[in-house]
């Protein structure tokens, strides 16, 4: 069977990784043989698991921001030859390397399913995703509500002490303590 590269992205809070468990899920369900994972740095909520901000989880295994494919099969072993479904989520903390390791995946038959921020709090693309985004096969854009307007979101606003970020690192782990959905006219960018 081909391969085929999924990427769900979009700003934060608008169900990404819901989408992206959903999917999970029901490749289970068809009884398909899925790997989930997720970067090192992503300890949210769980060091072990995929989780979404409505507290929705599945285990996952960890993996440092750069990986290769080596790493990758030394981490799961046999695992990764067996998998239809390889899932990764927060893929912008992956490295500029990711979507090479994304593409060899696909290249073994594997469907691969990404979710990842599009923009980072700057408004600017994040990381990996430009090119993971023109590499897909199937992109889908969602959209959270914005906390200001109540139009569909497509930013993620940065907070410190409650007001739009000016400046700081590109990331920043963080929640609803850090972190809004806006619309574009709403989003206050870094100056």
């Amino acid at each position: 069977m081909p391969g085929k590269l999924e990427v769900i992205t979009g700003c934060m809070f608008a169900g990404k990784t819901e989408e992206l468990l959903r999917r999970v899920e029901r490749a289970r369900i068809a009884k398909k043989r899925v790997l989930l994972f997720k970067p090192s740095l992503d300890t949210r909520y769980s060091a072990e698991e995929v989780v979404t901000h409505y507290g929705r989880s599945l285990p996952c295994h960890r993996l440092p921001s750069e990986v290769s494919m080596g790493q990758l099969e030394r981490l799961v072993g046999d695992e990764l030859a067996a998998a239809d479904v390889v899932a990764f989520d927060e893929a912008h903390f992956f490295g500029r390397g990711f979507p090479e390791l994304c593409e060899a995946l696909v290249a073994r038959g594997k469907r691969v399913i990404v979710a990842g921020l599009d923009l980072n709090f700057r408004g600017e693309p994040f990381g990996p995703m430009p090119e993971l985004l023109a590499l897909a096969d199937e992109v889908v854009k969602l959209q959270a509500v914005c906390v200001v307007c109540g139009k569909p979101a497509t930013r993620s606003q940065r907070l410190i002490d409650g007001k739009p970020a000016r400046e700081g690192p590109e990331i920043l782990i963080g929640g609803l303590e850090s972190y809004e959905a806006r619309c574009r006219d709403c989003f206050v960018p870094p100056r």
